[in-house]
């Protein structure tokens, strides 16, 4: 076994190769912290039979054994791979796909195990070199090696891999890769930070990535296999020749129609066209590929076509100017039962976001590698096959849903309200209606769009634009709101979302050996004239938040109590809150802070509920008289009073009237309601009440004269006694009956389709979903 090491952030990254995963074609276990993944590259022997592509498939296994934790659900094993591990595989596979020979057609499968984890050393930093020095030391063809690092940025210094504590105040989260020469792939969220120190973050990031370079080149010439020589794709000579001579012209003229899908129809037709010709000369018998090379060497002329306009004639398919956005238009409210609506239309892309505003116990528990916690803005992406035109069966999200949603997420992350200014979870859809390019910088305009037409008090608007490269020896063109042509047949997808104060998010893809400091800094100083561009059309439609919530939206109500109250208001096995809940029609969710949040589209049933709550945890002193306690049970030594409901209190024998009473239910009856004094409060919070001590001189003096014995008092006996003091007690606020079997709102249902909020370091209760484990802390 070899061992390889360097420091990285200040921390020893450790290489192992020999002991594990042998049989593979190239293998290396990766150490960072206690951070270790196992990488593995394997190839097929043979091209795949029929391939047009290159079929490379990348996955990164999250373990939970990895963290010590058990999988949940009934089979207890990892199943579908989780949104976290569905990112980092996206991360591995953009840098390397392009650095693989052209032509090429062998299954290649690269497999990234997380098999211990660490919070201060992510996986995807090792997993990334990992798969990178695994295809270097194999006998696969691959023009690396590369590397990725993460980038933080706290108080205005950079920060190379940032531990958990430092990304918690970090306003730079920058995932770059890249090789020795080029930056290769970028995904980052920032706060709002100008483009000058997004650039120097980049680039400080691909400082260190050069190292990385190194560290993998020494480790390949010391351990590296000879490369095999894989069969390589190559159209029959003949074939191409053939249709480079009569293909270009008609390419050009098709390619000339601003709307996609008559230009790709025209296509079609001169591809069929030129197909149909060139079947007549290359027989089948004879070339039995040549309809595969056909098509491939169309594809090739295509391409040429397009960046030739582009380069050289400064053209683009569309016949915009390079930096021309597509006509725009937006609109709002368009549904009137939807909480917020947005449709943003840029040329033939077209997303529809619809904005949901939910209660707390709404927010989305994530339970992956790191420790259980939960989100209150949530957003999703999907993208049918009738956007671009296809008939497709409809399948669950796939990386590209994941992906795009993700980066329209991170976007406005930096403007969402925090839960203390505007108490909801939060979740956006955006609905991919047309596509024809920069579908995910739509979904953040409309996402702007749907969530001031909600009303929800974003800091700021935010837009976004994709930008494209087409290179050409050392010259370069950058485009500004590229279309899908532009994306396919060009050499960069550079996404930049925005406020007028700085970028929020980006996204870059490349297909060529990397960029320049000079081109990201082009394309970054024209997305921000884009950006701004986009923003003031979206400003003409709605211009901030709007005053009022859709009168469908749930409203919130929020109170704090003493941490030490919370097992108060939730009672025995949930007793007291659900009772709330019943009797109210609320969803009440309990924050382990003491943080309460009511909810419901009744506000009459929010405050009836509140005002539960806050007698349930009023905190009574002594000397605090209260006029309405009520009595709920009698016994030999005085009777039990409802101070507050659910707050209960004794009011000794002596301590019910302003006389001697021999037996408790001469004085008082079950629902009297009384005025009562607090006397005292022990140590365990019981208390102890009077209600003689409520009583005014008047009725105390006729209690002496009666003890005296006076003869027309009418204090002969107990049973007078009693009667008498009741006439008396009644002119200082007697007991009155009162009807304590009264029926909850039978309109108002308990909200019992909630999901259990699980415990974490944010919540401990949910009181409308039954919580075993908080059952058990708070009893």
């Amino acid at each position: 076994m070899e061992v390889f090491e360097m420091e990285l952030g200040g921390r020893k990254l450790v290489v192992e190769n020999g002991k594990m995963a042998k049989q593979a074609n190239g293998a290396v276990l990766v150490r960072y912290g206690d951070t270790a993944v196992l990488a593995t590259a394997t190839a097929s022997a043979k091209p795949r039979e029929g391939a047009d592509f290159f079929p490379l498939t990348v996955d990164c296994e999250e373990k939970m054994y990895s963290a010590g934790k058990v999988p949940g659900g009934f089979y207890k094993r990892e199943g579908r791979p989780q949104t976290s591990g569905i990112l980092r595989s996206r991360l591995i596979d953009r840098p390397i796909r392009p650095l693989f020979p052209e032509g090429f057609r062998n299954d290649v499968q690269i497999i990234a195990t997380i098999i211990c984890y660490d919070p201060d050393n992510q996986p995807e930093i090792p997993a990334m070199l990992g798969a990178s020095l695994a295809l270097c030391i194999s006998d696969i063809p691959f023009n690396g090696p590369i590397a990725g690092v993460r980038v933080g940025r706290i108080e205005g210094e950079f920060i190379i891999n940032p531990t958990q504590e430092q990304m918690e105040v970090s306003e730079l989260d920058l995932m770059v890769a890249g090789s020795a020469d080029a930056v290769m792939m970028v995904e980052a969220g920032a706060n709002e930070l100008p483009e000058d120190v997004i650039l120097e973050a980049i680039l400080f990031g691909h400082e260190e990535i050069k190292k990385l370079v190194q560290f993998q080149k020494d480790i390949t010439a010391q351990i590296g296999k000879p490369k095999t020589e894989f069969e390589l794709f190559h159209p029959n000579e003949e074939i191409e020749a053939a249709v480079r001579e009569i293909a270009p012209e008609k390419v050009d003229a098709a390619i000339r129609n601003p709307d996609k899908l008559a230009r790709d129809a025209a296509v079609d037709a001169v591809q069929e066209e030129i197909t149909a010709q060139l079947l007549e000369k290359f027989p089948v018998e004879e070339y039995p590929n040549v309809e595969k090379d056909i098509g491939e060497v169309f594809y090739k002329v295509k391409k040429d076509v397009v960046r030739k306009m582009i380069t050289q004639e400064k053209i683009r398919p569309d016949g915009r100017e390079l930096e021309e956005v597509r006509p725009i238009s937006c609109e709002v409210g368009l549904f009137p039962r939807t909480h917020g609506s947005g449709l943003f239309t840029r040329g033939q892309t077209q997303v529809l976001t619809i904005t949901t505003l939910g209660s707390i116990g709404d927010e989305q528990i994530i339970d992956g590698l790191d420790p259980e916690y939960t989100k209150h803005y949530i957003h999703h992406y999907n993208f049918p096959g009738y956007s671009v035109g296809e008939a497709r069966p409809a399948r669950s999200p796939g990386r590209r849903e994941i992906g795009h949603g993700t980066l329209a997420e991170r976007a406005l992350v930096p403007v969402i309200p925090a839960l203390d200014d505007f108490p909801y979870t939060i979740r956006l859809v955006s609905e991919v209606l047309e596509s024809n390019g920069s579908s995910s910088m739509g979904s953040v305009c409309g996402s702007t769009l749907s969530l001031m037409n909600a009303g929800v008090p974003i800091k700021r608007p935010v837009s976004g634009v994709a930008m494209g490269l087409v290179k050409d020896g050392d010259k370069h063109t950058i485009l500004t709101d590229i279309q899908g042509m532009e994306d396919a047949l060009g050499d960069m997808d550079f996404k930049v979302a925005g406020t007028t104060e700085g970028v929020t998010a980006i996204q870059m893809d490349i297909k060529i050996a990397g960029i320049t400091r000079e081109i990201l800094s082009d394309a970054l100083a024209r997305a921000k004239r884009g950006r701004s561009f986009i923003l003031e059309k979206m400003l003409e439609v709605i211009s901030e938040p709007a005053p009022d919530l859709s009168p469908y939206a749930p409203r919130v109500m929020t109170t704090k109590i003493p941490v030490e109250k919370i097992r108060e208001v939730i009672g025995t096995g949930g007793k007291v809150v659900n009772k709330i809940i019943e009797e109210t029609g609320v969803t009440i969710d309990i924050k382990d802070d003491g943080s309460i949040f009511v909810t419901s589209q009744d506000v009459d049933g929010i405050k009836r509920a509140m005002k539960m709550i806050e007698d349930i945890t009023h905190d009574f002193e002594i000397g605090e008289v209260i006029e309405n306690a009520v009595v709920t049970r009698l016994e030999s030594f005085g009777a039990f009073v409802d101070l507050l409901p659910g707050r209960e209190a004794l009011c000794h024998i002596s301590q019910l009237a302003a006389h001697r009473v021999a037996n408790v239910e001469d004085a008082v009856q079950i629902g009297d309601v009384l005025s009562v004094k607090v006397m005292e409060i022990d140590e365990r919070g019981k208390i102890n009440v009077s209600h003689k001590a409520t009583l005014g001189l008047e009725e105390l003096f006729a209690d002496k004269i009666s003890r005296r014995g006076g003869g027309n008092s009418g204090g002969g006996n107990s049973g007078g006694r009693g009667g008498n003091t009741k006439d008396v007690i009644g002119k200082g606020g007697s007991p009155k009956r009162t009807n304590t079997n009264s029926k909850p709102n039978q309109n108002s249902k308990p909200n019992t389709n909630s999901k259990p909020n699980r415990p974490n370091s944010n919540s401990s209760y949910s009181s409308n979903r039954r919580n075993d484990r908080s059952r058990r802390d708070r009893d």
